[in-house]
Formats: structure tokens, sequence, C-alpha cells
């Protein structure tokens, strides 16, 4: 299964998004400190859910850390997170 499927999965069942969107950026980042022939190293998520309603900028990145899980955390050089309203 690839890293984008696996994300996806457990941010749906974590996080219960209205939105998702996930992009993998590996490609632009050939040569590049963590780039891996074939991709699946630099995403970035775009997100809404109402699950983040009152929480901080940080707890929300925490939140999506969790979702992921540690192990699949490790697997990604560069995780850029969009959060939106």
């Amino acid at each position: 299964m690839l890293v984008a499927d696996m994300m996806r999965e457990r941010l749906e069942a974590g996080l219960e998004p209205k939105s998702l969107e996930i992009i993998d950026e590996s490609e632009q980042h050939r040569g590049h400190a963590g780039y891996q022939e074939g991709g699946q190293s630099h995403f970035r998520v775009r997100i809404a859910s109402d699950s983040f309603e009152g929480m901080s900028r940080i707890e929300r990145h925490r939140s999506i850390h969790a979702a992921l899980g540690k192990d699949l955390v490790a697997r990604i050089h560069a995780l850029a997170i969009e959060i939106e309203a």
C-alpha cells in the first residue's frame, strides 16, 4: 500500500474530515535531502475537520500526527499541513 493511501485511511478514521487532500510533492524535491526514487517522501495535507474546533494550531498538528501514527510519520521525510476552516 502506498504511503499516501495509508495517510488517507488513518486521517479519515481518526479525524473524520469534511475535506481531505493529500498531495505527493516528492518530485519537487529531487536531489534534496530525503528524496526517494518513486516518491512517497514529501507530502502536503489539506484538511478540514470539526474535530479541530477549539484547538490551537499546535494541538491540531499534534492530532494529525497522532492520527497518522509514529510508524507512518517515521516514513515521511517532510509533511506540510494546511488546515482549512
